[in-house]
């Protein structure tokens, strides 16, 4: 699992002032910590854990020395720069279920040939116990046809005893529609049958 280093941060030091020197600020939160405890995390690490953990994954944090398992909770970034600014983690303890989202990602859009794939979800919302996290949904689309649709019920963590799907299992993730040039052919076609 990816470990990622980060230090105590001083609340005397503003977080623009932080920001500016290269860090990325966050927060390390859960049941055995009164209050959160303020982190400063170096920029480049930060970059490098959040192209690996999307939000809600499972990781190791290392403050000073001591390794927390630890939930990716946010990732906030400036709207402007596209910079991360923020990271929240949430120390898990085993055996708790603990809230989270799974990111949906659709494998193989470009073997769906009839239609047009419409991804309508782009996480699902789930509680879960730290042994049973899952951080991103892997869903292949090359046997979809037209007219078929993937379910959140679909999905094998809805099966998984150890996972509350807090998302309605009949939401559509995915699903393959007619394209609108098909429907312009039958339409031609219609209005040259009635002339």
């Amino acid at each position: 699992m990816t470990t990622l280093k980060v230090q105590k941060r001083d609340m005397e030091t503003k977080a623009k002032r932080l920001r500016r020197n290269g860090y990325v600020t966050g927060n390390l939160f859960g049941k055995e910590f009164e209050g959160s405890i303020p982190l400063k995390i170096e920029k480049q690490e930060a970059e490098r854990i959040a192209r690996e953990c999307p939000k809600g994954s499972q990781l190791y944090v290392d403050l000073d020395g001591k390794q927390y398992d630890v939930l990716m909770k946010e990732l906030d970034y400036d709207s402007m720069t596209r910079q991360i600014i923020e990271m929240d983690f949430q120390a898990l303890v085993k055996g708790e279920k603990v809230h989270s989202v799974a990111e949906i990602v659709l494998h193989n859009k470009e073997m769906v040939t009839e239609g047009v794939l419409e991804q309508l979800l782009e996480e699902v919302s789930y509680k879960a116990t730290p042994d049973a996290i899952v951080s991103k949904v892997d869903i292949d689309c090359s046997k979809l046809k037209l007219g078929d649709s993937v379910k959140v019920g679909d999905l094998d963590m809805a099966k998984d005893k150890n996972v509350d799907i807090h998302t309605p299992l009949d939401t559509t993730i995915v699903r393959v529609i007619a394209s609108h040039n098909d429907v312009a052919d039958d339409e031609d076609e219609e209005a040259s049958d009635e002339a």
